[in-house]
């Protein structure tokens, strides 16, 4: 069936790409390099790739980062932008929402393509996590707490994922454990079959050992198993459930999408690797912050007119396995389901916040490459602070795919 949406112009994703992740602290790989440097990257990588593409054609770069300081300040997209060589009359500006950062840098550009004010965007995001832990230099209002606006919980996402566990006792940490375990074990399949390796543009790194050179994610734990999962602490509640085995962890790394419109598409003879069908975002209880993916989604197949079997494949980020489990419980998806992070995820590769929703973009994208017998896919995550996002795209590839229809 064909989706329902407003009138407007197909906003398309040409490409994808992003740099290796690494582990946050003293030791991880991009200790010594700074967070817009990783974004740089990223945007000179596209621009390589996609040689077809005149730098002055861009209409806006748009960066998102959690916080928004130091290295990751100065409206980062713009800076990102001057840094990376585009003609200063490229403009940018900067985007916050937490782990959907990306994700929402994305949809605010894909409206204006939508609208005919812009034609090419670059969108992506950067969270450098070692030198910007979450949070930092934040300053809460008392009322949150004072006036009972939010539980306490709800300001420390370990604390909300617990909670999720509490509202799904069916959702057992044997398998959340069970779910990680397989997202690592889809992330080494597809590591060694060279799907991950194409994503990455390898970044120069230095130390006190010298200078390096990233060519891979630092956090995935292959060869990890229920029985050492089961052994992991539990930080966040005495005898609980959310361990650092079935929990994304704490990482930095950088992310960075063309998109455009597809009638420039056509004219500048880039590819379209996919279509943007819709988008939605949806408040939840902060406390649980963890299911946003299931009202977002709902909100999003109401709107166009989709339902969940019409996804062929999914890509949701693991902030928490418990997270996942319980969009997968709603809508009635097995734990396993092979249309379901088909190359593992967050919990194996690492969630860099800000950064996170174009890597699941760019692998449903080249999924869709992979497999021209489906035609919508979907891309989730839930958001700090009691929120989730959903972008549903449509593949090119399709024997059902029209191009210029909506």
């Amino acid at each position: 069936m064909s989706p329902s949406t407003q009138q407007g112009r197909g906003v398309v994703f040409v490409d994808g790409i992003r740099t290796p992740f690494g582990k946050a602290g003293a030791k991880g790989i991009y200790a010594e390099t700074r967070a817009d440097d990783l974004v740089v990257k990223a945007i000179r990588e596209l621009l390589r790739r996609n040689p077809q593409l005149p730098p002055e054609r861009i209409d806006e770069v748009a960066v998102a980062a959690t916080t928004q300081t130091g290295d990751q300040g100065l409206t980062i997209g713009r800076t990102s932008a001057i840094l990376a060589g585009l003609p200063e009359t490229v403009p940018g500006f900067a985007i916050d929402r937490m782990c959907a950062g990306a994700m929402t840098a994305v949809t605010t550009t894909a409206s204006g393509i939508g609208f005919g004010q812009y034609d090419v965007v670059v969108a992506g995001g950067v969270e450098h996590m070692g030198r910007h832990p979450m949070g930092e230099g934040a300053d809460p209002n008392p009322r949150f707490l004072a006036d009972k606006l939010v539980d306490p919980s709800a300001l420390v996402m370990g604390n909300t994922a617990e909670n999720l566990h509490d509202r799904f006792p069916t959702i057992t940490k044997e398998r959340t454990d069970a779910y990680a375990v397989a997202s690592q074990n889809k992330y080494e399949a597809a590591k060694k079959a060279g799907f991950i390796a194409d994503t990455l543009v390898p970044v120069a790194t230095r130390s006190a050992a010298g200078w390096g050179l990233a060519t891979e994610d630092e956090p995935p734990r292959p060869g990890t198993t229920v029985e050492d999962l089961a052994a992991l602490k539990t930080p966040f509640r005495p005898a609980g459930r959310i361990t650092a085995g079935n929990a994304a962890g704490l990482n930095d790394g950088a992310t960075a999408a063309i998109l455009a419109g597809e009638d420039t598409a056509k004219e500048l003879g880039l590819p379209v690797a996919m279509r943007m069908v819709g988008f939605a975002y949806q408040g939840v209880d902060p406390a649980v912050m963890g299911i946003g993916p299931v009202p977002a989604t709902e909100k999003l197949l109401a709107r166009t007119g989709l339902k969940i079997e019409d996804i062929g494949l999914f890509e949701i980020n693991e902030a928490f396995a418990v997270q996942v489990l319980a969009f997968l419980e709603h809508f009635g998806i097995a734990d396993d389901d092979p249309r379901v992070n088909q190359w593992g995820g967050a919990i194996a590769c690492g969630h860099p916040l800000a950064s996170s929703g174009v890597r699941l973009m760019t692998q449903l994208a080249r999924q869709f490459a992979q497999r021209p017998d489906v035609r919508y896919g979907l891309t989730t995550m839930c958001i700090g602070l009691g929120m989730g996002g959903t972008v549903i795209w449509e593949n090119p590839l399709h024997a059902d795919y029209e191009a210029g229809v909506a």
